[in-house]
């Protein structure tokens, strides 16, 4: 009878013999308006609150899979790994910490480029994660995105490129930050050769992407309430001394000064891209 008594998965007896049923990890507070919600219930919103429609954060894998027709798409230059040119050490060294990161993420670097269809159209997208070191930029990102760049001039196939990133990375010191003017001058053969490229910026998009290609698409969107700019609120305040406006470098503030073209819900952006290049390629 050892099947009859065996504890089921989930359920715990207690000592007076009453049975709980573990929860832990199956419901979420909303950070926006305090809502209890169902994990599950999460995941199927494409992590966007059903009661607010606050916007969570949306890893790589699950974006490229929410914008590929299908989920279906082809990954290109995985294997690319950073060499640690500086031999960089702080609290560990660099090489020690971008292997705990590739065992926790299953990547390489902290960005997927893959091709496929969206909307039946081929397409090459950029999906940066921030779990990896922050979605911070070195010389590995900085090489996928103009590997990518390339290949879009080379197909005549449009680019979108994600950002979800901290900036540039430190442990790359100057290489870090020449991938700016790197993957800026193959926007500039990209621009030339007439093929589109089009900016979608997610919480949080900041430092040296936010100066270079997060900004420089021939469409820049971005999602409900993500963080965007150069440098962090609290960092401004402290330097000027004053206090920010509400709602300070969030994408709405951005839209309204002029600084972004759209905010787009994510249930909606498939979509609006899709519209978008059948403008650009008519």
């Amino acid at each position: 009878m050892a099947w009859f008594t065996r504890q089921k998965p989930g359920v715990q007896g207690s000592a007076d013999g009453e049975k709980k049923v573990r929860t832990e990890g199956l419901w979420l507070k909303c950070e926006s308006c305090g809502q209890i919600i169902w994990k599950k219930a999460l995941d199927e919103n494409h992590q966007v609150c059903p009661n607010c429609e606050h916007h969570f954060r949306l890893d790589a894998r699950a974006r490229l899979a929410l914008l590929f027709d299908g989920g279906l798409y082809t990954e290109h230059d995985s294997a690319l790994v950073s060499t640690d040119p500086l031999h960089f050490a702080d609290a560990k060294p660099y090489t020690e910490r971008l292997a705990a990161m590739q065992r926790a993420t299953s990547l390489s670097d902290a960005l997927i480029s893959a091709s496929g269809t969206l909307e039946g159209r081929p397409v090459n997208i950029c999906a940066m994660e921030l779990k990896f070191i922050g979605g911070s930029m070195g010389a590995v990102v900085g090489e996928k995105i103009t590997r990518a760049i390339e290949r879009s001039i080379a197909d005549r196939h449009p680019i979108i490129i994600v950002s979800a990133s901290g900036g540039a990375r430190m442990q790359e010191g100057a290489i870090s930050l020449m991938q700016l003017a790197k993957i800026s001058a193959a926007l500039m053969r990209l621009d030339e050769a007439g093929v589109p490229y089009i900016s979608v910026m997610t919480d949080p998009t900041t430092g040296g992407v936010t100066a270079s290609f997060a900004m420089l698409g021939d469409l820049n969107i971005a999602e409900p309430g993500a963080l965007i700019g150069f440098a962090g609120p609290r960092v401004i305040e402290q330097t000027i001394r004053q206090k920010l406006p509400e709602g300070f470098q969030k994408s709405e503030f951005l839209l309204e000064h002029g600084f972004l073209d759209a905010v787009v819900k994510r249930s909606e952006m498939k979509n609006y891209i899709a519209r978008s290049l059948n403008f650009f390629c008519a």
